[in-house]
């Protein structure tokens, strides 16, 4: 348009001279020049939280025009916000402190508590929270059942771009909490730059944390005061599948897309033993009574019995497809396996010789068979009036079964649960609290970036509380034994645990 006009003055004018004629190139020179200085100003601008808000898939029940007006708007926001948050990272400050800055209430410099490092680089962070409030800028935990009527805080709030929770919802003051209410961040580990894919508690610990992730490194923690980061295993090539403890804690077996398994002792920081399969190891197991059997579920459609001692196979079982997660029970004469189609199988084992055989399978009615992410035993549910099953699918459907371990393991679905679709293997877990009156809790990843609560036992299994804090899909979670902590992990390798508020 600008070119046009011009040309149009021009002809108008037949007798200009030649100086009008010059200083008009010069205000059409200086004019491209700043054309082009914000043209490139605007590419050099990136921000990653436009770019993962406008990837994050829509939940099910989200209205389509209201997620595209949303993301336009944001992918039009100002640039001083992106411009504060850079400033926030040079400084050595992360999202979540960020996040905390924007959602301050008007007394903020009374109550601020400066959080302390307890690590070089920024791993294993201390979040220390000594006032009552101060959980609201920690980690955001939100219930739908409580009553709001004990008020909420003023403050300045601004949506976390990586969260699905709306933009009328501002962090609440809370009253006494009935199920799984949380005081905040314990602390972080953030030292790991790949996607974090599996996390565990030790056995019978409280404050032995490790973690596999997609680079093959396995990192193994203690969340004690002061949180720091022991040792980093490596050894694998690719992705760390599963791993477990050895009932003592002083070895972990792990199983990789490397086509390994790898036998870690702990005290030495070592790999003492690689067992080298023929297709990629999904799932393992130490055998909870005999440690000296090690059970592997490995994408050839089998589960390999391994002596731990000296690394032979002892049996093998096969099955009609991937096998991609397992876990006994508490006597060890059953594993309960998922494969890639969605199938639940129970296998019988022989504790003194590891002989296996199939028993029961329960196959799903669903017509897209996904592969199950997660597979967990308890020995007693209150719900159940006995032993129970999570299993969780890729496509987002959780069940709850009984188990029948008079009829070698036949399983009875008791409830199902659908959530939103999943592009990532995320994991479930049972919540250990055992009380009919406060229900029966299972807790989940999500690719919208938090940690979701359901219950049970309520009508349509509502949602009760959600975690805030990570800033991308969150693939893990996991309970420490005192049942106090809970640990979560991402997809961009930060691994956050959280402390649960106490219970009378």
């Amino acid at each position: 348009m600008a070119e046009g006009t011009i040309a149009n003055n021009s002809s108008k004018e037949g007798g200009a001279t030649e100086t009008e004629n010059s200083e008009n190139c010069v205000d059409i020179s200086s004019t491209e020049k700043e054309t082009k200085k914000i043209t490139v100003k605007k590419a050099n601008v990136k921000d990653p939280e436009i770019f993962s808000c406008l990837l994050q898939p829509a939940s099910s029940d989200s209205d389509p025009d209201y997620v595209g007006i949303r993301r336009f708007l944001l992918a039009r926001k100002a640039e001083s916000g992106f411009h504060r948050r850079l400033d926030w990272r040079c400084n050595g400050k992360g999202y979540v402190a960020y996040r905390n800055y924007i959602r301050r209430p008007r007394n903020w410099e009374n109550l601020q508590v400066p959080s302390h490092s307890s690590t070089p680089g920024n791993s294993g962070r201390w979040i220390s929270t000594p006032s009552p409030l101060s959980h609201l800028y920690e980690a955001e935990s939100w219930n739908s059942s409580r009553d709001l009527r004990s008020g909420t805080l003023t403050s300045n709030h601004r949506t976390s771009f990586s969260s699905s929770i709306s933009d009328s919802d501002r962090p609440r003051r809370r009253g006494v909490e009935h199920a799984y209410s949380f005081v905040g961040m314990h602390c972080i580990f953030d030292q790991c730059k790949a996607a974090v894919t599996v996390l565990k508690f030790g056995h019978m610990s409280s404050d032995l944390l490790a973690y596999g992730a997609s680079d093959g490194t396995l990192t193994v923690c203690t969340v004690s005061d002061p949180p720091s980061v022991m040792m980093q295993l490596k050894g694998h090539s690719k992705d760390v599948t599963d791993f477990d403890f050895s009932s003592n804690n002083q070895y972990i077996a792990s199983s990789s897309m490397d086509k390994t398994v790898r036998v870690w002792e702990l005290s030495k920081g070592l790999c003492i033993r690689v067992i080298y399969g023929v297709s990629s190891q999904m799932c393992i197991r130490f055998h909870p009574v005999n440690n000296n059997f090690l059970s592997v579920g490995n994408a050839n459609k089998e589960i390999t019995v391994f002596n731990f001692s000296t690394g032979r196979v002892i049996t093998k079982s096969v099955f009609d497809s991937e096998v991609t997660s397992m876990d006994h029970d508490h006597t060890g004469q059953l594993i309960f396996c998922g494969d890639e189609q969605g199938c639940i199988y129970s296998v019988r084992m022989d504790s003194h010789t590891g002989a296996l055989s199939r028993s029961h399978r329960y196959r799903s009615n669903s017509k897209q068979k996904c592969p199950v992410t997660t597979v967990q035993y308890r020995s007693f549910s209150l719900l159940a009036g006995g032993p129970v099953l999570l299993t969780c699918t890729q496509d987002g459907s959780l069940s709850f079964f009984s188990v029948a371990l008079e009829v070698q393991g036949y399983l009875t679905l008791r409830c199902s649960l659908k959530l939103s679709p999943r592009i990532h293997s995320i994991r479930a877990s049972f919540c250990p609290l055992l009380s009919l009156d406060k229900g029966e809790y299972i807790v989940a990843g999500s690719e919208d970036s938090n940690v979701y609560f359901y219950d049970l036992t309520r009508p349509r299994h509502t949602c009760v509380n959600k975690l805030q804090g990570h800033r991308f899909p969150v693939i893990g979670v996991a309970w420490n034994h005192g049942e106090n902590l809970l640990a979560s992990s991402d997809l961009y390798g930060v691994v956050i645990v959280w402390k649960r508020a106490k219970t009378s």
